[in-house]
């Protein structure tokens, strides 16, 4: 009697991606503070005018609430894509993002140049070569509400943002591993 092995898939463990990532700051007027992925916290920056329930374009404040990662955009000229579960998309020379209020794209992304204000994605410095966009103000959109509020990469030496939260380069990698569609950033 012969014996045979039953036939089985091979065990993949499953790639569990965190729900939630919270930013923590001794008060709502702090420039800094920590961001609890997990179990883990790292050193973030945030807007210079701290946290605000009601953002405005312009004020330099992180706005408060749970906000959906979308897309990331990275710069392939700087090297290979980020590994991640959320879509990625390399930045063109023509990509920008409108901030001008009254305009039918405000809070989007355009193609460059454009005729109104906007912010240029491929920028000469490291901020944004790994750009995650986040779903602030984005259904409905809502002029003057803020605009290009994302997760991207920190200066140097600290530092606060114009209302995105920051990172250092080493912090995304580990937390780009750990993220997914369904994520959000608590701020």
């Amino acid at each position: 009697m012969a014996f045979s092995r039953p036939k089985c898939r091979k065990f993949r463990p499953v790639r569990r991606t965190l729900q939630t990532i919270r930013v923590l700051t001794r008060n709502a007027t702090a420039a800094a503070g920590l961001l609890k992925v997990g179990e883990m916290t790292f050193p973030c920056s945030i807007g210079r005018s701290g946290k605000r329930f009601l953002k405005r374009e312009g004020d330099g404040a992180s706005p408060r609430g749970d906000w959906q990662v979308r897309r990331l955009f990275y710069r392939a000229d700087k090297g290979l894509p980020p590994r991640t579960g959320i879509k990625a998309q390399a930045i063109r020379d023509c990509h920008g993002w409108c901030e001008t209020v009254g305009d039918r794209n405000y809070n989007r992304l355009v193609r460059i140049p454009y005729a109104t204000s906007h912010e240029t994605m491929k920028r000469p410095d490291q901020l944004y070569d790994v750009v995650i966009e986040l779903s602030h103000n984005e259904r409905p959109r809502v002029q003057g509400h803020g605009s290009a509020v994302f997760f991207h990469l920190r200066q140097p030496g600290g530092g606060p943002t114009a209302g995105c939260v920051a990172v250092s380069m080493r912090d995304m990698r580990i937390i780009l591993g750990l993220i997914g569609p369904q994520t959000k950033i608590r701020i």
